[in-house]
């Protein structure tokens, strides 16, 4: 080698990291015994799995470290490989091969072991840099050790909070195939082993379509996807069970790589407990006003052998479950007797659910009955069960039967028959265990001979018919009734009870009761509210036949009274008196008593007057 060119070299190990710590008189020996070669692009430096005993400093050019087609590296001026062969003979762990024109100079081993052993200044230089680098080795293997404990801290930590996880985590590729799942996925998919299983294949149509919607959109151009599940989606396991679930689908990965992990939650028992939640809270609604209708009430009470007879009818029938039908006036107490019937039911725990058909509009009264879907129709904003479906187990009253929609009668007749129809928007058949008792004040059959009602659906209510009789039929009832009423409404507002008397028994007796028992307690009230004292003047309170109310009293003007008008005015006052003792003249209720007159007198009025008992 030529002086200038040794010299060049020598001058260019000594900025070599490998060579820092060497003297440039030891270097100078080291590149006198080597030489420089020269390769072109393309040429093999040397093979994997060649035998080496050279090293190898590049002068110029550029190299790649490679094992077949995979890469590990590239090498450029002032870079070393093969050290490794100075020390050994172990072959080459790598192929070398240059990418562009090159010029190395390649150090012998056998030269390089006889320099260590004659210039002690080169071996030490070597040495120092060998120890140097031994040295930063150690710093980096401590670092990488910290970096591997932290690495394992954070992947138990990882591990602990995916796999302690109640939620259902599931991760899969772009393919769809389970990469990773944790012990609440395996439980909700019934099975420990679905890595590379298609993840569609657990979810029905509808949920894997939505799923495979979701992730086509993330890869058409979203660079994250990271969104919460639109809709709650069915899983379904490896054993057929199936579950109903929110979630959220997460998207990452880069490359070609692209994973993404399904997070879902059962939701199972919140829907249930939900949904029996607004079961008890509509119950409850129910049931408040049924307890505030009861505190209004005072139960059935009876003397009179026509009520009797209702009441024997009622203890017939309650043990059944036969349809019964009640007949009777406005106001005699039908829904007493539906309550009746109900308490002494093998029913009684279950709920009495009441519905007035007459009081609900027309275009209501079916979601009434058989309850909702959301968006069924205008207004429906959300899902609502119908009365039939609270009544389940139970019993359910309908009021007012006859003002039942026609179009409605025959879901009506369904539900008698078959114990089963459909709330409105919805194809679902809902089964129901209903005890089914009616009421009306009209006379349903001719109702149906008009075609008002369904003939079908009135023979199926009327299996078991109970007809209520009408206060004014029911003797001694109305003073019974009337006693209690008093001794309640006494209480509530904190008043004396008043005693009724026997003239005010009889006035009640003959009074014709058009309101029947609602009439009754509201006059009743009234009386109480009014009275002083324990007294009622109950002459002031019953009205007066043919009596009609206005809503305000209109002055008028003060007429004076023929003759003719006085008599007739007389004759009318005594007929009312007479009425009200049931022609009863003398005695301590005879209508004398109520005139204020000597019975002798009376009699005498009777026969002028001409009145006439009638027969």
């Amino acid at each position: 080698m030529h002086r200038a060119k040794l010299d060049q070299i020598t001058g260019f190990l000594t900025k070599i990291p490998f060579f820092s710590e060497v003297s440039k008189t030891s270097l100078s020996r080291l590149c006198s015994d080597n030489s420089t070669e020269k390769f072109h692009i393309g040429d093999s430096i040397f093979e994997k799995g060649e035998k080496g005993d050279d090293m190898y400093v590049i002068l110029e050019g550029k190299v790649k470290v490679h094992e077949n087609n995979h890469v590990y590296g590239h090498l450029s001026e002032g870079d070393c490989f093969g050290e490794y062969a100075l020390i050994d003979s172990q072959t080459r762990s790598a192929s070398i091969t240059v990418l562009e024109e090159a010029e190395v100079l390649k150090i012998g081993r056998r030269h390089f072991i006889d320099l260590m052993a004659s210039d002690s200044g080169f071996a030490q230089g070597v040495l120092s840099v060998l120890i140097k680098r031994h040295r930063e080795l150690d710093v980096i293997q401590e670092r990488l050790a910290a970096s591997k404990q932290q690495l394992e801290l954070n992947s138990a930590k990882m591990s602990g909070l995916i796999n302690g996880a109640m939620d259902a985590i599931i991760m899969f590729n772009a393919d769809y195939r389970i990469v990773l799942t944790n012990p609440s996925a395996n439980t909700l998919l019934e099975n420990d082993e679905v890595l590379q299983r298609n993840v569609l294949f657990f979810f029905d149509d509808t949920a894997a379509n939505l799923i495979e919607s979701l992730v086509k959109t993330g890869l058409e151009g979203k660079k994250a996807l990271n969104t919460y599940l639109p809709s709650v989606v069915k899983v379904i396991g490896s054993h057929g069970a199936e579950t109903l679930n929110e979630g959220t689908i997460s998207k990452y990965g880069k490359d070609g790589e692209t994973l993404y992990t399904l997070i879902l939650r059962n939701i199972e028992e919140r829907l249930i407990a939900e949904d029996k939640i607004n079961l008890l809270t509509t119950q409850t609604r129910y049931l408040e006003e049924e307890i505030k209708a009861l505190t209004n009430s005072y139960g059935i009470l009876a003397e009179d052998q026509s009520m009797l007879q209702v009441l024997n009818l009622i203890e017939q029938v309650a043990r059944t479950d036969a349809t019964v039908l009640i007949y009777g006036e406005t106001g005699t107490g039908k829904e007493l007797v539906a309550r009746a019937i109900h308490k002494a039911s093998p029913r009684k725990d279950k709920p009495l659910i009441r519905i007035n058909c007459g009081a609900i509009p027309v275009n209501l009264i079916e979601s009434e009955l058989f309850g909702h879907e959301k968006g069924a129709f205008t207004g429906a904003t959300a899902s609502r069960k119908g009365r039939f479906l609270l009544a389940d187990k139970g019993t359910i009253f309908l009021d007012e039967i006859a003002e039942l929609p026609l179009d409605l009668q025959p879901k009506l007749l369904r539900v008698i028959q078959e114990g089963e129809f459909d709330p409105v928007g919805s194809s679902e058949t809902l089964k129901v265990d209903v005890r089914i008792i009616a009421a009306t004040h009209r006379d349903l059959l001719a109702y149906s001979s008009e075609g008002k009602f369904r003939e079908d659906l009135y023979y199926r209510l009327n299996v078991f018919p109970i007809q209520v009789p009408a206060l004014r039929d029911r003797g001694d009832d109305v003073s019974l009734i009337a006693r209690e009423m008093i001794h309640q409404y006494s209480g509530k507002l904190n008043k004396q009870a008043a005693q009724l008397t026997e003239s005010d028994k009889a006035l009640l007796a003959s009074y014709h009761w058009p309101g029947n028992v609602r009439e009754l307690q509201n006059l009743v009230e009234r009386a109480v509210i009014v009275s002083q004292q324990g007294k009622i003047d109950w002459e002031d309170i019953i009205p007066a036949p043919n009596m009609k109310y206005t809503t305000a009293a209109k002055p008028t003007e003060e007429k004076i009274l023929t003759s003719d008008e006085l008599v007739k005015l007389e004759k009318e006052n005594i007929l009312r008196a007479l009425k009200k003792t049931h022609w009863k003249i003398s005695g301590k209720n005879g209508a004398a008593t109520l005139l204020k007159l000597r019975p002798t007198t009376l009699a005498s009025k009777i026969k002028a007057l001409e009145i006439v008992r009638p027969i």
